[in-house]
């Protein structure tokens, strides 16, 4: 957090890098509203002007431990702001307090300004459909394999296929777990999709 110069206000700003290419995208919640800097492009959003704001939990590769929020604005405008910065080529680093604080002084100041916002949490409904619908059909066919496998004698295949569904259950589920679609108020951000 950072202290304003003229009027002392108290500034809370959180920064991260999406690309190991271009510059930080840079966002502060000031008086007046969220301002924002990406790549070249600056703006200021009125807190009552954001019409809506969605949190989920995005693993990648790099860093298993991902979160996001992805914020509109009534005249049509997207932000994107994660919890990691790339560092270096093999390298992305989590800002979990920096994006925690950030995103919950943001949900503060938009109550205070009697902001109207959808807040939604986790994955949009339909895609959490498919999602459910792909790992039902996974586990079918899982289930398939391992009755085979033990039906012919196969205890080492059988061991591999349980093996492999546990890890992926580990894997999985919390990603799963997380981002179950559902509504939030500005008082209860959900705890699950901050770091």
């Amino acid at each position: 957090m950072q202290v304003s110069g003229a009027e002392a206000a108290l500034v809370t700003s959180y920064a991260y890098k999406a690309s190991l290419i271009g510059s930080a995208h840079r966002f502060e919640l000031t008086d007046a509203g969220l301002s924002w800097h990406i790549a070249g492009r600056a703006g200021l959003w009125r807190y009552d002007e954001i019409s809506a704001v969605r949190l989920s939990f995005r693993p990648v590769s790099m860093q298993q431990h991902r979160f996001r929020a992805d914020l509109s604005h009534t005249g049509g405008g997207r932000i994107r702001i994660l919890s990691t910065s790339w560092q270096t080529a093999a390298l992305m680093a989590p800002q979990d307090n920096g994006f925690r604080d950030f995103i919950i002084e943001l949900h503060a100041r938009m109550a205070q300004a009697g902001s109207h916002a959808e807040l939604t949490a986790g994955l949009g409904r339909k895609t959490y459909a498919a999602v459910l619908a792909f790992l039902a059909v996974l586990t079918v066919a899982m289930a398939g394999l391992l009755i085979r496998a033990l039906l012919i004698g196969e205890f080492a295949g059988a061991l591999f296929i349980i093996g492999f569904a546990a890890l992926f259950a580990w894997q999985v589920g919390g990603f799963v777990r997380r981002n179950q679609p559902h509504s939030y108020s500005f008082d209860h951000v959900p705890k699950a999709l901050l770091p």
